[in-house]
């Protein structure tokens, strides 16, 4: 079994540390919206297999001796798949305001840490005769992407998928064996997770966290990826926004959609990708929010997450670059090109600063210290964007068809996350806000849509986009996925 199966990576082990500070909850979740109530029954039986699959889903967590070392993941004894997927309903009138104030709730819950860290909870009650799928994981779990991946093992692209075949009893088997590690091994796990880095460095790092202006005092010999974490460890600048200064627990999510075809086109069209529409509309939002409350605002900091996702990647791969992105009034394709600009310097940038270079050294900190830092960290960003690539097929799960997709983004101590999720042809778009940094959460919404369709207008004229695939081609893919999750 690979070690990332079996041990949390040094970016997992600083997410669920930094935890001890509710601020800087990690869980993220997806609200998937379904034409009607899925199977109960089948939903039991498709999860207890892709738990099988996806072995974190039966596993929880068991930390190192004295926290000395990363966590590692062991079987959970009392594993009941009722616990993990659950039933409920809305109340009349069962409208979209109501299931997105419950999904707050919902995400806003803790995970008991005694159990493996996942819920899917069916919401039924919606108008309509539809029905509501929550997922909801905590980062260590796996990150957006990976998410995506593991829903290939409980999802079908047809209504009715027919019998499955049947799980190889080696993986059974393997699945129920995965136990608490002995003193011993545990000894050694940690051990070696204290001796990758040389001591001598990790003085380095610490006395300059402690004192940033030692800063220059670096060595010329020492590496770049040091270099780069100790300058990110000690920005001290804070956030630019005059409106979002607060922070609380309070949040209020709020979600919009877009034409995928529009927003790629215009990426196309202005030269740049779709990340770069993406962001560029989320500047412009931004900037348009502050200019409606009277505050108008040059540029605000924005962070936005990248994956480092490769063949050999264990369940969390990625890391977060910051910018600043420019929100002052101006033609939104010179918005574009600046914003196009940014994002490619803080790709290359992320390289020398990565999330698993910071985690691998804040091993070395107290966790008093190293939440610390962190909420200094957020305090320097006024929002958050991540992009996750989803599916261009209709996707069913328990007999019930997906119709939308909103992802629901980690705030972490930003005044709002924004995530989009693609799908049949449309972006969904899930704005988690803090309640206390943005006053007026329908605004930044409808300046988010908005600015989403300005951006879209920017496409070329096209024919009318068909997003059911030909038959090969659904076939081809139909193939390709029970290939790959069964």
């Amino acid at each position: 079994m690979a070690d990332h199966e079996k041990r949390m990576s040094d970016t997992e082990s600083l997410m669920w540390r930094l935890e001890k500070d509710p601020y800087l909850a990690s869980t993220f979740a997806n609200i998937t919206i379904l034409d009607r109530p899925p199977n109960m029954d089948a939903l039991y039986a498709r999860m207890e297999r892709a738990a099988m699959l996806f072995p974190r889903l039966r596993r929880r967590v068991q930390p190192a001796p004295g926290n000395f070392g990363n966590p590692t993941w062991v079987d959970d004894p009392t594993f009941d798949i009722r616990y993990h997927v659950r039933h409920i309903s809305l109340a009349e009138p069962g409208d979209m305001r109501q299931l997105l104030d419950l999904v707050t709730l919902l995400v806003a819950d803790p995970f008991d840490r005694s159990r493996p860290l996942w819920h899917f909870i069916i919401v039924d009650g919606l108008r309509g005769g539809q029905s509501a799928l929550v997922q909801k994981m905590h980062h260590t779990v796996t990150d957006g992407q990976g998410g995506v991946e593991l829903s290939m093992h409980y999802l079908d692209i047809e209504r009715d998928p027919g019998v499955l075949p049947p799980l190889d009893p080696e993986l059974v088997n393997a699945a129920h064996n995965v136990t608490e590690p002995d003193a011993t091994e545990a000894l050694r796990g940690a051990m070696n997770d204290s001796l990758r880095i040389p001591l001598a460095l990790l003085r380095q790092v610490r006395d300059v966290v402690s004192d940033p202006s030692l800063l220059g005092t670096i060595s010329s010999s020492t590496s770049a990826t040091v270099k780069g974490l100790i300058a990110q460890l000690s920005e001290t600048d804070g956030s630019r926004s005059p409106l979002w200064t607060e922070r609380s627990l309070r949040r209020r999510f709020e979600t919009t959609r877009v034409s995928y075809h529009d927003m790629r086109g215009a990426a196309k069209a202005l030269g740049g990708t779709l990340n770069t529409s993406f962001v560029t509309a989320a500047a412009h939002a931004a900037g348009n929010y502050h200019r409606a409350l009277g505050t108008p605002i040059e540029s605000l900091r924005a962070s936005m997450a990248i994956s480092t996702r490769t063949e050999d990647s264990g369940s969390n791969a990625f890391t977060l670059a910051r910018m600043l992105v420019p929100t002052a009034e101006m033609p939104l394709p010179e918005r574009f090109a600046a914003v196009n600009e940014i994002l490619i310097a803080a790709r290359e940038g992320s390289a020398s600063g990565s999330l698993e270079a910071i985690a691998t050294f804040s091993g070395a900190l107290p966790t008093s210290v190293i939440t610390r830092l962190a909420r200094a960290q957020a305090e320097t960003v006024d929002f958050a964007t991540s992009n996750v690539r989803g599916a261009g097929v209709p996707l069913y799960v328990a007999g019930a068809k997906m119709l939308e997709n909103y992802p629901v983004g980690p705030l972490a101590g930003v005044a709002f996350n924004v995530t989009l999720m693609s799908y049949l042809g449309s972006l969904d778009v899930g704005i988690n806000i803090d309640e206390a940094a943005v006053e007026s959460p329908a605004l930044l919404r409808d300046c988010l849509n908005e600015a989403l369709r300005e951006v879209g207008s920017y496409a070329p004229q096209h024919e009318p986009h068909v997003d059911t695939p030909a038959p090969p081609a659904a076939q081809k893919i139909k193939r390709r996925w029970w290939k790959r999750s069964r």
